[in-house]
């Protein structure tokens, strides 16, 4: 049995932030993620992608940002089960939680926080003829490695802030690379629209706005993609890789049986302090909702400095919580 003060199930920016946070209030954390990596989302998903909203960094890495919160919270300890889903949630007598994996870990906690970002995922696919037939050898859901695809001919497809990114970053490492969105318009941030159609006017990238996916062809590996326009003509494109991103599909798993009040696959919380409906059981990030609520990571630890000044009175009952600042008093001071 690992005993701690706070479970926070999810290893990713938001529940690392939580940690230092916790840690300045002399909380302790075990954290519990079903991948097997700390860093969530940012490390399996796009660990090169560049992020450009984190106070104090014009742009980071999502790597490099998971590098420095894991530096950050060294002094404070934290210990962590990886590649194990919560599966279980038991409340004791006392007001305390036991956290069960799916492998049969138990955890003793004061405080549970759910920080598990989209919960369980899996990539959104296309509708298009032969993609089973390339997967796992040229279609790609997420960019782990983007040397793999150095001088190689590639299609992204989407038009979101992933394959608006992607397609900026790509473009400095492929030999060419094409851009399909089925819209006339992207849903991505408008400065890195803007930066698209820049690379689309100097000739740097191919730009195929209005298209519709129909087919992938190869003997063995891909070797081209058929478009279609709007009016049915189709076009052909030669590629090497094909790299869909369409976000992903979204689940809670088993945190949908806890009988947390649920808002389309988000646990609806109270913005005072990010508790749930239950006490004692705290979510925040992206997995959390409420009215004007942004899936940024900035707000993530925005929620979690609050949610610990919360938690702090199921840890330590008898103490009275004074805030101090740490430009002040250090971290050590904590």
């Amino acid at each position: 049995m690992i005993e701690t003060d706070i479970c926070i199930i999810g290893a990713g920016p938001v529940g690392l932030f939580a940690v230092f946070e916790a840690g300045l209030l002399k909380m302790r954390c075990h954290l519990i993620d079903a991948l097997p990596q700390i860093g969530g989302q940012l490390s399996e998903i796009y660990p090169h992608k560049p992020i450009y909203d984190i106070p104090g960094y014009p742009t980071i890495t999502a790597q490099e940002l998971i590098d420095n919160q894991l530096k950050q919270i060294e002094p404070f300890h934290p210990s962590f089960t990886l590649g194990e889903r919560v599966d279980q949630l038991h409340k004791q007598e006392d007001g305390s939680y036991i956290v069960i994996s799916a492998e049969g870990t138990q955890i003793h906690c004061q405080v549970v926080v759910i920080a598990g970002g989209l919960g369980c995922f899996e990539p959104r696919k296309p509708e298009i003829e032969n993609l089973l037939q390339f997967e796992g050898k040229n279609v790609h859901y997420m960019v782990k490695n983007p040397e793999q695809f150095r001088d190689q001919q590639i299609v992204i497809a989407g038009g979101g802030d992933s394959a608006l990114d992607w397609t900026l970053y790509l473009s400095e490492i492929a030999s060419k690379v094409t851009l399909v969105h089925r819209n006339e318009s992207f849903r991505g941030a408008p400065d890195t629209a803007e930066k698209i159609y820049h690379l689309a006017q100097q000739g740097k990238i191919n730009l195929l706005l209005g298209h519709q996916l129909k087919s992938l062809q190869g003997n063995g590996s891909l070797q081209e993609i058929i478009l279609q326009d709007k009016e049915k003509k189709e076009l052909l494109v030669k590629s090497d890789h094909f790299i869909p991103l369409y976000g992903l599909s979204p689940k809670l798993g088993p945190i949908a049986d806890w009988n947390l009040s649920i808002d389309k696959n988000a646990i609806e919380v109270n913005t005072q302090d990010y508790s749930t409906t239950i006490e004692r059981i705290y979510a925040i990030g992206d997995i959390n909702t409420y009215p004007g609520k942004l899936k940024l990571i900035l707000c993530g630890y925005h929620e979690a400095a609050l949610m610990v000044q919360s938690a702090f009175k199921y840890v330590y009952p008898e103490q009275k919580l004074s805030f101090k600042y740490t430009t002040v008093n250090g971290v050590n001071a904590f």
